[in-house]
Order: structure tokens, then C-alpha cells, then sequence
């Protein structure tokens, strides 16, 4: 039986558009009951403010984020000892004539450490049953590489 979860977010701007493109703030905030704001804006090249997250950079993460914690689950249940995650993910955009745009493909770039030698190989194969299991990795339509990297602790 599947079972289906539930989420909820608000995003809150305030400003005018009134003086035109150009001109207006992009910054916003994102919020949930009882979790810390995260300030967000637009895309730097489409006049965000580099020092706020912007909705591409979230995404990326969302896909780090969602390998890495069923990555950890799996070799926990695997009885595989990682000691260390890190993972410097990269996304790639294309805009289109029309003024759109869409991904083109991230890349995760996991390095894992692990504690011993032995189960180095099981767990670089577990890299790719979390792609299968991954929740927002199955929700996406481009493609999501990953060129994991095991080291012993």
C-alpha cells in the first residue's frame, strides 16, 4: 500500500512592479511553521541578489539532499559504516527563445567516506539504488548523473 505525504510552504514578496522590469526586488522569504526563514531571490543573471538562495540553486540541493539521505539510509540499513558525506553538486540550465527555460542535468559529485576497506564496493553500488529510490530524483525530467567517489576513513 503506498501511502502519500503532504507539504506545505509559503512564499511572501512585497513591493511594487510598478516602475518595471528593471526595478523591482526579487528577494522574498520562504517559510514553514516552525522552521527558520530562508531568503531567497532570483537568479543573479535575471537580477537576484547573490547573497540570497535562488530557486535553482534549491533545487540542486533538493536532489543532493534527497541522494545523500537515502544513500545514508541505505547503507545503514547495509550495516556499512560511512563516516563522512560531501557532495559538490552541480545543475545546468538552458534558457529558451521564448523567455523559459528548463534543467539540462545536475551531477552529484558525492565523496563518502567509509570505515573500513571492505565495504568500499557495496558501498559504491548503494549510489545507484538510491538514484532509483530517490524522491525528487524520480520527480524531475532531466537527467541526474552522479560520479560518486568512496574513500577510506
Amino acid at each position: 500500500m503506498s501511502k502519500e505525504h503532504g507539504y506545505q510552504v509559503t512564499v511572501t514578496w512585497s513591493g511594487t512592479t510598478g516602475e518595471g522590469y528593471r526595478a523591482y526586488d526579487r528577494g522574498h522569504d520562504i517559510t514553514a511553521e516552525g522552521k527558520p526563514v530562508i531568503a531567497a531571490t532570483a537568479d543573479p543573471a535575471f537580477l537576484g541578489d547573490p547573497s540570497r538562495w535562488n530557486p535553482e540553486e534549491l533545487l540542486v540541493a533538493s536532489l543532493s539532499q534527497c541522494h545523500m539521505l537515502t544513500y545514508l539510509a541505505l547503507c545503514a540499513r547495509h550495516r556499512i559504516t560511512v563516516t563522512g558525506y560531501r557532495d559538490t553538486a552541480t545543475g545546468r540550465m538552458a534558457e529558451t527563445p521564448d523567455g523559459g527555460g528548463h534543467f539540462t542535468e545536475v551531477t552529484l559529485n558525492p565523496v563518502v567516506t567509509v570505515a573500513t576497506a571492505e565495504d568500499a564496493d557495496r558501498a559504491a553500488e548503494l549510489h545507484h539504488r538510491a538514484h532509483e529510490l530517490c524522491f525528487i530524483a524520480n520527480s524531475v525530467s532531466f537527467p541526474v548523473r552522479h560520479v560518486p567517489e568512496t574513500k577510506i576513513a
